[in-house]
């Protein structure tokens, strides 16, 4: 009976803190839920959504890493305290510092032309680039690749949602 007992408290702990864990990666979805420069569902795109927390208590939550560098550019003078991003697997939010970032790719982006994915392992990162092809890069490289492609990429966002709105219009 003991060992019943205890086996029973075992998978309950267990489910208990993977809830608990699952509840708390969603925490910023439900704060954020949509993009504050896009509109996007962060929900949707929790695969590339990002969080900025910043030095003096605000945050802000975003669709992608595009919308990122849009924030950042906004508050230039906010320093940010930290940077997560949606592992592209798992969907939890990793810290963006410390992933392992793949740039370019078959895989469309979000919000880019030259898409911008976070893995939390390498491994994850080597085998999406072994089936979609980009680079590995650190998060600064992911950040440098965003600001260049800054306006091209807002070109195209532009482009899409004329045509979205004429199609609309008909």
């Amino acid at each position: 009976m003991k060992r019943g007992s205890l086996v029973f408290l075992a998978v309950g702990l267990v489910l208990f803190t993977g809830i608990f864990f699952l509840a708390q990666a969603q925490e910023d979805i439900q704060k954020h839920s949509s993009c504050k420069y896009c509109g996007m569902d962060r929900a949707k795109f929790a695969f590339s959504r990002m969080l900025i927390e910043y030095e003096d208590g605000t945050s802000v939550g975003t669709c992608s890493i595009h919308c990122v560098a849009v924030d950042l550019s906004l508050n230039i003078d906010k320093t940010p305290k930290t940077i997560g991003v949606g592992d592209f697997n798992t969907k939890a939010l990793i810290d963006a510092e410390k992933a392992v970032w793949v740039i370019g790719g078959s895989k469309p982006g979000v919000m880019t032309k030259r898409a911008k994915w976070a893995f939390a392992k390498k491994s994850d990162a080597e085998a999406f680039m072994k089936a979609e092809g980009g680079n590995l890069a650190s998060f600064e490289g992911a950040m440098k690749a965003t600001y260049e492609d800054m306006y091209s990429d807002t070109k195209m966002i532009r482009e899409k949602r004329k045509m979205m709105k004429q199609h609309k219009a008909k």
